[in-house]
């Protein structure tokens, strides 16, 4: 009687979790089916008028045009990404805030400050990974090198002597030349600004010797002549410049550079709200009109799975951790 009893009162628990599951999933499709019913914010952590927010405008176009309710960019810069990432973490899980994230706001940070109000892999659900651009090694065209191995072996034979810029302290260009001088084993200057557009002001004007900086940035000054590009950091050859070598095979194996943007949501947001969400904007950044506003902006459109995108994040996350132990950087 006992075990016959215990049978009933498991198989009534199993039938009640059972009724669970189908009224949250039942709960969940129906969100799905409403969602959006207002309004979507698109939160970009930089001020505007960068690319960063004419990405944002392009995405929030094409899901206005798809979703039938309006998706607005709200600019909310500072402290390097961390004001509207915070913002964003700390919004309600319904779908209606959404964070563009950086390599600033979800990596570079996390390994630069030891106490942050959010965590990059806790605090949010990905998307989609929507698009990386190659940062690119240029030097002012008066360096007497041609290629990697060149500055290399310049830098070795004149150790401390030359130097280079960025956009700060902490800045992914002042990462990726650390990288890059570790694996090559090698001593150039760093110079911070505030800002990459002075760095390359005095880079152009030959005040400083050379930088490893974002292909948007970079292009417009090798195309006019006024800086020579030596290669491209991605992990592969850029379509951009096809000619160039990547770094990693010019001469400084395992170096990749790049940055990359994608779409995330406050943590515990419905998974129907980010399947719905990554299945749009996949679709956007597949469509040829897409596709070309983002080329001419030299950036590579990705789109792709949320768990792609987590497995990106957690990557960078152990990746600039590495750079910041190697090269001992502290935050300003």
């Amino acid at each position: 009687m006992i075990l016959e009893e215990a049978s009933r009162v498991t198989a009534a628990a199993a039938r009640t979790a059972f009724f669970a599951v189908l009224a949250l999933a039942s709960i969940g499709a129906v969100g799905a089916q409403t969602y959006p019913a207002k309004p979507v914010r698109l939160i970009v952590p930089f001020a505007p008028g960068g690319g960063t927010d004419i990405l944002a405008r392009i995405l929030c176009q094409r899901l206005t045009e798809a979703m039938g309710q309006p998706f607005i960019v709200e600019n909310r810069g500072g402290a390097g990404g961390i004001i509207g990432a915070e913002l964003a973490a700390k919004s309600p899980a319904d779908g209606y805030t959404l964070l563009l994230g950086s390599p600033g706001s979800l990596a570079i940070n996390p390994a630069l400050l030891p106490r942050m109000n959010y965590d990059s892999l806790r605090d949010f659900a990905p998307i989609t990974l929507a698009t990386i651009s190659a940062f690119t090694l240029v030097i002012h065209p008066s360096l007497p090198v041609k290629s990697v191995k060149d500055l290399v072996a310049l830098a070795r034979a004149k150790s401390g002597q030359l130097n280079y810029g960025s956009g700060g302290n902490g800045s992914v260009a002042h990462f990726s030349v650390e990288q890059f001088k570790a694996l090559a084993g090698i001593n150039i200057v760093h110079v911070p600004y505030k800002g990459s557009a002075p760095s390359l002001t005095d880079l152009v004007a030959g005040q400083l010797q050379m930088t490893i900086e974002n292909m948007p940035v970079t292009l417009p000054h090798v195309r006019s002549g006024r800086l020579r590009m030596l290669a491209v950091g991605t992990k592969t050859r850029s379509a951009f410049v096809p000619d160039l070598p990547t770094i990693s095979e010019a001469g400084v194996p395992g170096y990749e550079s790049s940055t990359a943007f994608g779409v995330l949501a406050p943590a515990k947001t419905s998974p129907a709200i980010v399947a719905l969400l990554n299945t749009e904007l996949v679709k956007a950044l597949r469509s040829p009109d897409t596709r070309e506003k983002l080329t001419g902006l030299t950036m590579e459109p990705v789109g792709g799975t949320p768990e792609q995108y987590s497995t990106h994040i957690k990557e960078e996350l152990a990746k600039y951790a590495r750079i910041v132990k190697a090269a001992g950087i502290k935050a300003d």
